[in-house]
């Protein structure tokens, strides 16, 4: 898999520190992508406006619009940028995400990098931010940008999910696993395969009482080492660079990304949709908050954004 070509990178005017434009940057001096800075803006107030004609009020918007775009500019200054190929483009829209989503369909961008700051309160499980409806419906990729450096000859996890026989899991695994090593060649990186593993059923060994635990359990756990080896032989991944633990995905990948101080994390999301996404959220969105790296959330082959 070639590295992204197409960058859509969302600008944050709130963000001082502009980190989705500076992975962005960095991302594109090592690969020669093409980056567009994307900026959504909307003021309610001037939607109602009365004593303003529609073309008064249009003027207004799009002096708005220019005078983002010169900030914008002065942003990049701030930057080393010569051997970079940037566009600018900034949009009305009351719904962030959504001028995102139509910007990435539009355009054909094969990623989009967005800064964020993840709240583990009930609140966000149910008003769902931008970066959970990215998560959900963007057409492409989505990189999630934290506060850590991407250091040369760095760790990226492939969190892959071994338990499933079906086949969109396994073809789900696979372009999780060739996003992470297209990833590894251009930062210069080691890839490492993570899978969790659930525990017994509690429920099964209370009313079997013949239900042997340690069998089920060590049948369970041989099954997963079997499965994450044939991932290594068929992708070159060596066993020392394979973490198999017991527990639930939340769990497991941030406490490997700990461990290896990984800088990325390629894992895959469903883009599930509706009142089920909102109660209960994806395995990415569970993890994102216990990370302290960058995301990469990997939607499946056949996928169509619910906005195409």
């Amino acid at each position: 898999m070639d590295a992204f070509r197409h960058v859509l990178v969302v600008i944050d005017a709130a963000d001082e520190e502009h980190k989705a434009l500076k992975r962005a940057l960095h991302m594109a001096r090592l690969s020669d992508a093409r980056l567009t800075l994307f900026l959504s803006i909307y003021d309610f107030s001037y939607e109602m406006t009365t004593m303003l004609s529609s073309e008064e009020r249009d003027v207004m918007r799009s002096n708005l619009i220019s005078d983002r775009k010169a900030w914008l500019t002065d942003v990049l200054s701030e930057f080393d940028t010569d051997s970079v190929r940037i566009d600018i483009n900034v949009v009305w829209h009351n719904r962030p995400f959504e001028a995102i989503i139509k910007e990435a369909i539009k355009h054909e961008h094969d990623l989009i990098i967005k800064g964020t700051q993840v709240s583990a309160s009930f609140q966000n499980l149910i008003f769902t931010p931008t970066d959970w409806h990215l998560l959900r419906k963007a057409p492409c990729p989505v990189l999630l940008v934290k506060e850590h450096e991407w250091p040369s000859h760095g760790q990226i996890i492939a969190a892959v999910h071994t338990g499933s026989e079906e086949e969109h899991h396994q073809n789900l695994n696979r372009r999780i696993i060739e996003h992470a090593q297209s990833m590894s060649k251009v930062l210069n990186a080691s890839v490492h395969l993570v899978n969790a593993y659930p525990t017994a059923p509690v429920n099964v060994a209370v009313e079997i009482p013949e239900f042997d635990v340690s069998e089920y359990t060590d049948a369970l756990e041989q099954h997963h080492v079997n499965r994450i080896a044939a991932l290594g032989r068929e992708y070159g991944i060596p066993k020392n660079y394979q973490y198999l633990s017991q527990g639930l995905p939340e769990q497991v990948i941030p406490e490997a990304a700990k461990q290896l101080d990984a800088e990325l994390v390629v894992l895959g999301t469903i883009g599930r949709t509706g009142l089920s996404a909102a109660l209960l959220g994806n395995t990415a969105e569970h993890v994102l908050d216990r990370l302290n790296c960058d995301v990469l959330a990997i939607k499946p082959e056949d996928f169509v954004s619910p906005l195409a």
